[in-house]
């Protein structure tokens, strides 16, 4: 069926933060409910399941400077309040100087019996990711959609990936953060549902079975939402700069919109098809915006920029109907400069070669993150700011 004529495709993004402490650049060992106190009170706050860990969100909405506004203040004001508590906020998928082991759970029902069900595995998850919510005009559309994006996912994850470190140790890899997350039941890359009654049949089956209580425990890399008429990417790390964020967001709202019109996109998907897939979110784990992908079509792995070129192409006439065209463009920046994984590299790299310590290195990594989570506006106004007189 054809795109519905005008629909808006509202999106909304939802952005997950770390903390570290202020002077050892460790993820904070004390208590830190007084910082979350009064974060919640900034309004679009949210805690995540470890307590140094805390999200915003951005309202639906069909304009991405409005996305800008809302989640570029929130960041300036969250780094803000962060500092006033002697802690430092940045974005990425994995913290690179916490140890999975001394973390604490946050305090609430939900992640009590989270924790409860998932043990070590849950503990074992200090991971933080950046997930997209775009409504669909066909909400019954949601999982056939869903199936045909499939092969799309491993390039939106390259782009985004920020998390070369975890358990204070460099992994080899650019995006870690879903070998992690991949210890927790119900993860990764979604089955290949017959469609929407399928679906449907799969989530009475495991809830009836109490397997889970309801499909937000289904934490796949993408899925349709059960709150909002929306199907929800996961599979993206935390992006440390703004602008990767929106970039991410307006692929997969193009992506969204272009499979909405298009059926016949992606309409034959096969067992292999889905394993060409998973060979290329590992690819897109290992080695970011260097990674070639496997074209199943062309029979031939491409690098990167090749295949942001061609999905460029593909979704011109969805990013010119939305408005997105200078976002989506930014795509071939972060494959020329390189995703966070490369800067937190490469910030690592220069502090080893001054004759840095390791762990003085980890520290220079936060020091980056911090700076380039808040494009360096709330580090210049801390420097220029007078100290009070007491």
């Amino acid at each position: 069926m054809a795109q519905r004529s005008g629909h808006d495709f509202k999106f909304g993004i939802e952005e997950e933060f770390f903390l570290a402490s202020a002077r050892s650049r460790s993820a904070p060992r004390n208590s830190i409910q007084a910082f979350h106190d009064e974060a919640k009170r900034l309004g679009s706050v949210e805690r995540e399941l470890l307590e140094n860990e805390v999200e915003i969100c951005s309202k639906p909405t069909t304009s991405v400077d409005e996305a800008r506004t809302t989640l570029g203040d929130l960041r300036d004001k969250l780094q803000s309040t962060a500092r006033e508590h002697g802690l430092k906020l940045f974005a990425a998928g994995t913290h690179p100087t916490a140890v999975w082991s001394a973390q604490k759970e946050t305090d609430k029902p939900r992640y009590r019996g989270m924790m409860d069900d998932l043990q070590i595995t849950g503990r074992r998850s200090v991971v933080a990711g950046m997930h997209v919510h775009v409504e669909v005009p066909r909400p019954e559309a949601r999982v056939d959609i869903m199936r045909r994006i499939y092969p799309y996912l491993p390039l939106l994850l390259a782009l985004s990936t920020s998390s070369p470190f975890y358990d204070r140790r460099r992994t080899g890899l650019h995006g870690y953060r879903l070998r992690a997350y991949a210890e927790l039941p119900r993860t990764g890359l979604p089955e290949l549902f017959d469609g929407a009654d399928d679906y449907a049949r799969y989530v009475k089956v495991m809830t009836a079975a109490g397997a889970v209580p309801d499909p937000t425990y289904f934490w796949w890399h993408i899925r349709p939402s059960i709150r909002y008429p929306t199907l929800e990417l996961r599979v993206a790390d935390s992006c440390t700069r703004l602008d990767d964020t929106l970039t991410v967001a307006q692929l997969y709202r193009c992506l969204v919109r272009l499979l909405d019109r298009r059926p016949d996109i992606h309409a034959g998907l096969t067992g292999a098809s889905r394993g060409f897939v998973m060979e290329n979110l590992w690819r897109a784990e290992r080695d970011g915006t260097d990674a070639s992908m496997i074209d199943e079509t062309a029979e031939r792995a491409v690098p990167v920029a090749e295949a942001v070129d061609a999905l460029l192409d593909l979704i011109a006439e969805d990013a010119a109907a939305l408005g997105c065209m200078s976002q989506v463009a930014h795509a071939k920046v972060i494959v020329r400069t390189g995703s966070s994984a490369a800067g937190q590299l490469a910030a690592y790299a220069a502090a080893i070669d001054r004759g840095a310590s390791d762990d003085a290195a980890l520290k220079a990594v936060i020091d980056w993150l911090v700076v380039e989570t808040g494009n360096g506006i709330v580090a210049k106004r801390a420097r220029n700011r007078k100290p009070k007189q007491g």
